[in-house]
């Protein structure tokens, strides 16, 4: 489970957003809420979240598992390297 913007952890955050730019206390806290669920992605929901979007621009699989494979290490924590093998493991089971 993800922290949530609202633990005290996040409240120095919530108050700097709130303090330098036009957003206000919910609308700060449901953008910290958006960043945590993104960063909080495992590997195997990266890998299929990826895969629908860059199939539905209408990349073929070794596009798109070669596209996967660039920006696996580009995430916040470093997946493993992966084949293009486990990559389809992980799309179609």
């Amino acid at each position: 489970m993800s922290p949530q913007p609202t633990q005290p952890l996040f409240a120095d955050l919530l108050a700097h957003l709130t303090r330098t730019s036009v957003l206000g206390p919910a609308e700060a806290a449901r953008v910290v809420a958006e960043v945590l669920a993104y960063f909080s992605e495992t590997t195997t929901e990266f890998v299929q979240r990826r895969h629908g979007e860059l199939q539905a621009r209408g990349l073929t699989n070794d596009q798109i598992f070669a596209r996967i494979t660039e920006e696996l290490p580009a995430r916040r924590v470093a997946a493993p390297e992966l084949s293009a093998r486990q990559l389809r493991r992980i799309v179609y089971g």
